[in-house]
């Protein structure tokens, strides 16, 4: 926004006299569908712009001053279901109420039924997502993890810790595309279905730098532990390992970060493209240590915003009744011994820093 303002010929004059609009791709939607009638968007995706204080939910004045931005140029601010304008008549045949905004991971958590402190989800796409709900509580991380709004209603704001893998689906299409082990990901489960158990083989996916924890953007792949009877069915399964172990990461920098909220009943629940392999949902159970639930539908993200709508039209009463109605997700339970986990555990500990620079 400063470069633009800084840049484009009488942009600051304009933004300050309230004549210009910025905002991201939910409040761009929203402005052109309510025909340029309303200029807002709601609190989980005001607070990715570097500009919102998640404490205070407003936009940040200290920060407004340091960046100069003013303030005029931007949304309004509203919960997750709250009245954001009806839709032009001529777009759809009929004006339509919207009533339901949410950011990705956001929308996936309420998706997952994440509502109460210590439920946890996480979406594995060509990266991965991991959301730990922690309630009212705002939990200022010291294990490298992000500090988020979970979601806004009636004026309450909910809080998460966050974690990041860049590289997850990644890899598996790296197998697909670089190595040309298969013609479909979907292939991927099989082959490594047919791995050595006794072959001590570990990938660090760490094609574009490690996520959290480790926040190593230097950081360069590798794969360890090869001999002469290691072949591509046990590179398959240790790509498949890495996203459980990487996984595996978060959840130990959430049970430190949030003790009180990471709960012993605690289930992981996932989405995303590769939660449709049950030998990686399964593995992904037995490396963790956690129940998995694997969600029957897998667009959590469009399920979420669509339970908000529900919240926000008056068709539930409240996010409980809307999460209720969600489809049932397949319970999956760790299949391998203490023993046997903590020592890939270990393994994937020691091949961490050989990638690190």
């Amino acid at each position: 926004i400063k470069w633009l303002l800084d840049h484009v010929k009488c942009a600051r004059k304009r933004a300050v006299r309230g004549e210009l609009a910025f905002g991201n791709i939910d409040s761009f939607l929203i402005w052109r569908l309510t025909g340029g009638k309303l200029h807002s968007r709601d609190a989980t995706n005001a607070s990715r712009t570097m500009l919102f204080n998640i404490e205070t939910n407003g936009w940040d004045e200290e920060l407004l001053r340091l960046l100069d931005v003013p303030a005029a140029l931007l949304p309004e601010v509203k919960d997750c279901a709250a009245d954001f304008g009806m839709t032009e008549a001529e777009l759809f045949g009929a004006a339509i109420p919207i009533r339901g905004v949410a950011g990705d991971q956001h929308a996936a958590t309420i998706g997952q039924a994440c509502f109460e402190p210590g439920m946890l989800k996480s979406t594995y796409g060509t990266g991965c997502f991991a959301l730990l709900k922690t309630g009212a509580d705002l939990v200022r991380s010291k294990n490298r993890l992000l500090t988020t709004i979970a979601y806004r209603l009636d004026g309450k704001t909910t809080y998460a810790l966050e974690g990041s893998i860049f590289v997850a689906g990644a890899a598996v299409q790296w197998l697909r595309d670089g190595l040309r082990l298969f013609k479909s990901a979907s292939e991927t489960g099989a082959l490594a279905k047919t791995a050595d158990p006794t072959q001590s083989v570990y990938m660090v996916p760490a094609f574009v730098g490690l996520g959290a924890p480790w926040w190593d953007a230097e950081a360069r792949g590798a794969i360890f532990g090869l001999t002469r009877d290691a072949g591509l069915p046990e590179i398959a399964a240790a790509t498949y390992d890495a996203c459980a172990l990487q996984t595996r990461d978060l959840i130990e920098a959430m049970r430190l970060d949030a003790p009180t909220a990471f709960h012993a009943e605690a289930q992981l629940r996932i989405d995303g493209g590769m939660s449709k392999s049950a030998w990686f949902s399964q593995r992904l159970s037995d490396l963790t240590g956690l129940p998995v639930h694997r969600a029957a539908y897998q667009e959590a993200t469009a399920l979420g915003a669509a339970l908000f709508a529900g919240v926000g039209a008056g068709i539930y009463d409240s996010l409980e009744a809307a999460i209720a109605v969600r489809p049932a997700a397949q319970a999956l339970a760790p299949g391998v011994s203490v023993h046997v986990r903590e020592a890939a555990y270990a393994r994937w500990l020691d091949a961490v820093p050989r990638v690190r620079t």
